[in-house]
């Protein structure tokens, strides 16, 4: 038995990683995570921006009102043209560089959702300054599907397709040795958000605790475009706390090792997250026998600073997993994920809603 499969919140993660989840197109994810949550007891809904939610009444109905979100979608690509041989043209969506997925295989989105494999495609290195190109942007990127215009059309493919890399390629592979070993995957980016709150619930429901404060557990659509399922849900619920879920990405600008140690984010580029959250989730993770880490980002942004922004949220924190190689073939250490869970679990049952 592999590492992968013995470890619950890898085999989770693959599981979740199985099906690709461009902004915009969550259906088959939210379908994965609505059959786990069903199958775990919960009666999960959706509400109108396609974020999948699970309320949780907590122990006391006056206290401060949570919401702990992960988000579904993936960096990606959208088609902008269908060329006359047949090749497409695409941009970004998100922050994928097409020097980060590099030339192989990829999956785009028809309309039913049926996958058209492709290949990201750079043309020949046979040519003069071949190797002088510096960094290629998506204006010099093609994508190959052997399909000719009309079949293109006739799968369902056409301008504002989503597409993704393929999903033989995002699987997760284990780095090293010992008892706490590197983790690889394309993007942790938020499948492992998701895969860690869905093991929360898990573990409510096995043992019977709940939240001391009103609780809903969301996992939210398009953040990787602007945050639009999170915004939609603080204003529609308008939370008293909202906690973001997600990566801390190792970057120039912050101090972070790569290591066990989950991360509290500090501020990012739209200002400072809660100190009163921060110093309480501390406490918590102190309690589970978790020692955090602290990163202050002068650029990024999450869920909970874009909701807060809008208006939405009242007091924001973002709490997850140091991972090299943001929005690429992420590495993360494998020790990290159960430390996060423990913290929330012991904050969602123990914060009494101090400092609201």
């Amino acid at each position: 038995m592999s590492l992968v499969t013995e470890s619950a919140a890898l085999a989770l993660f693959e599981k979740l990683l199985s099906v690709p989840s461009p902004s915009g197109r969550e259906n088959r994810l939210a379908a994965l995570i609505i059959a786990h949550l069903e199958k775990s007891g919960y009666q999960p809904e959706r509400d109108a921006a396609g974020n999948v939610l699970v309320r949780l009444e907590g122990g006391d109905p006056a206290a401060p009102r949570v919401i702990y979100a992960a988000h579904m979608d993936e960096i990606g690509f959208t088609i902008t043209h269908i060329h006359p041989d047949g090749s497409l043209q695409a941009m970004r969506s998100g922050g994928l560089f097409p020097w980060k997925a590099g030339e192989g295989p990829v999956d785009i989105l028809a309309e039913d959702d049926t996958l058209i494999p492709g290949v990201l495609s750079f043309g020949s290195t046979h040519a003069a300054g071949a190797g002088k190109r510096g960094e290629i942007g998506w204006e010099e990127a093609r994508i190959l599907t052997g399909l000719s215009p009309a079949e293109l059309a006739a799968a369902g493919v056409f301008p504002g397709a989503a597409g993704t890399l393929a999903r033989h390629v995002c699987r997760p592979v284990v780095l090293g040795r010992g008892p706490d070993p590197l983790v690889g995957a394309w993007t942790f980016d938020d499948r492992m958000g998701c895969t860690v709150l869905l093991l929360v619930l898990q573990a409510l429901r096995q043992t019977g605790r709940q939240p001391h404060c009103p609780t809903i557990v969301a996992f939210t659509t398009r953040e990787e475009v602007g945050g639009y399922g999170a915004r939609f849900l603080a204003e529609r619920e308008r939370p008293d706390v909202f906690i973001a879920v997600d990566g801390a990405p190792l970057t120039p600008d912050v101090d972070l090792a790569l290591d066990g140690r989950p991360v509290l984010w500090a501020r990012d580029s739209l200002g400072p997250y809660d100190h009163g959250l921060i110093i309480d989730l501390k406490k918590a993770a102190a309690a589970a026998g978790v020692e955090v880490q602290t990163g202050a980002y002068g650029t990024n942004a999450s869920d909970a600073s874009m909701a807060m922004r809008s208006g939405g949220a009242g007091r924001i924190a973002c709490f997850g997993h140091p991972r090299a190689n943001s929005h690429g073939f992420e590495v993360a250490r494998l020790s990290t994920f159960d430390q996060i869970q423990r913290t929330l679990l012991a904050f969602m049952t123990g914060w009494m809603g101090e400092g609201a």
